[in-house]
């Protein structure tokens, strides 16, 4: 029987994975400073790497990490049956299982992420421009809906941040909204 996976593993698990597939903690970053700058000026790229960082503290997140990269390597090792392995090889138009997948771990940050999700998904920017347009090596089909789906939250995780400063909430209630985010 297998046993329970510690959830520390799993995130470092899922962090290394980033790295060994070419995608940054900042790289990340910069689409949500890109994002969020507009809207706060005073943004600062330390603030979007921590919300990255924190983002990527869900078990959401993991998971949709876990299966999506797997699924890309195994299609980069021909490992998956036809007409799967085809369709995810070529990044089919018409498959949207790996929008599914990443939009599902969107949903626990609101619908600033969802939306920014689908802006990202649509207009491709940073890394995610670079892994879906596959101009570096290996099959990234789910990888670059997932980093969308990273930035998106992110950028939502901080949309509400910056909002909790501005409205100067007490100590107790910054450290009351970081624990509910951790749920889940």
């Amino acid at each position: 029987m297998a046993k329970r996976v510690h959830s520390r593993d799993v995130e470092s698990a899922a962090r290394a994975l980033l790295a060994e597939r070419g995608v940054t903690i900042p790289e990340i970053a910069e689409i949500v400073f890109e994002m969020q700058s507009p809207f706060s000026p005073q943004l600062t790229m330390t603030e979007c790497i921590e919300s990255v960082d924190a983002v990527l503290t869900k078990r959401e997140i993991q998971h949709a990490l876990l299966v999506g990269i797997e699924l890309d390597k195994l299609a980069e090792k021909r490992m998956l049956s036809e007409p799967l392995q085809s369709i995810v090889e070529m990044d089919e138009g018409l498959f949207g299982v790996d929008e599914t997948i990443a939009l599902g771990a969107v949903f626990g940050y609101g619908s600033i992420a969802v939306t920014t999700f689908g802006h990202l998904d649509k207009y491709k920017m940073g890394i995610i421009r670079k892994l879906d347009t596959k101009t570096s090596e290996g099959i990234h089909t789910f990888l670059d809906d997932l980093v969308a789906s990273i930035a998106a939250n992110a950028s939502s995780r901080l949309a509400h941040r910056l909002r909790d400063q501005e409205e100067r909430l007490s100590k107790q209630e910054l450290e009351q909204h970081d624990q509910e985010e951790k749920i889940g």
